[in-house]
């Protein structure tokens, strides 16, 4: 029978093999590679939920508010916070996604890429002592804002844009009372809510498109058409 101190000892071979030069990836690895595959696409799903949200909500807001003249002009403006809400949320979950979405990326780079090609170099010598250290201590890779700043260059910059634009139509093409008039909100001057609406879209514009270096793991950011690879390679 085993001593209590011989069942606690840690064993010093548990992870050898996991991926030996000449037998290739495991199966272990290759069912931690699936896991974490499928841990991304739930949170890709899950952003994609939120968008779809803000995009229902925005076609609500815009079909009531053009069906009555009577109907207020405000209505848009309280669906800028709603939006910005969904904003919040969604680059929250991105923050997330982008966690297991850098242990994908690590896999591909480290693992498979060399495999099918083994006259690839290793894109981090030290890749897995960082991947260790990840699943060891799970971290956010990227900041509040650059998430923030990634959802409203991929989403919500051209749905607050579309927005804003309707509500200054709503103000101006759809009224009898002549602007600023027409763009108050009871006791709040119409230039007051003018120059509001236009300080949060000159930040949102300043957040999304300002220069910054992206931590992002591997997003795609330019187009790499197929044609131009091919002729690269000749």
């Amino acid at each position: 029978m085993s001593t209590p101190d011989t069942d606690d000892a840690p064993n010093p071979w548990v992870g050898t093999g996991l991926l030996d030069a000449d037998m290739g990836p495991s199966s272990a690895l290759a069912h931690l590679y699936r896991g974490e595959i499928h841990r991304m696409k739930l949170w890709r799903e899950r952003l994609d939920r939120t968008t779809n949200w803000a995009v229902l909500l925005l076609a609500a807001l815009l079909t009531w508010a053009f069906s009555n003249e009577t109907n207020p002009h405000y209505v848009l403006l309280v669906g800028n916070l709603a939006v910005g809400l969904f904003l919040s949320i969604e680059a929250r979950r991105y923050r997330a996604y982008d966690s297991w979405r850098s242990r994908v990326r690590s896999l591909q780079q480290n693992v498979w890429a060399p495999g099918l090609d083994p006259t690839r170099g290793l894109e981090d010598e030290r890749w897995r002592e960082r991947l260790a250290e990840d699943f060891a201590h799970p971290t956010l890779k990227i900041t509040t804002e650059e998430a923030v700043a990634h959802r409203l260059r991929r989403v919500y910059l051209p749905l607050f844009a579309l927005l804003n634009g309707a509500w200054v139509l709503r103000i101006t093409a759809f009224t009898d009372v002549a602007w600023p008039t027409s763009a108050s909100v009871g006791g709040i001057s119409g230039v007051v809510v003018t120059t509001l609406v236009a300080a949060l879209m000159f930040v949102a514009v300043v957040v999304s498109l300002r220069p910054r270096t992206w931590h992002a793991s591997d997003e795609i950011r330019k187009e790499a058409l197929r044609r131009d690879r091919e002729s690269d390679r000749h």
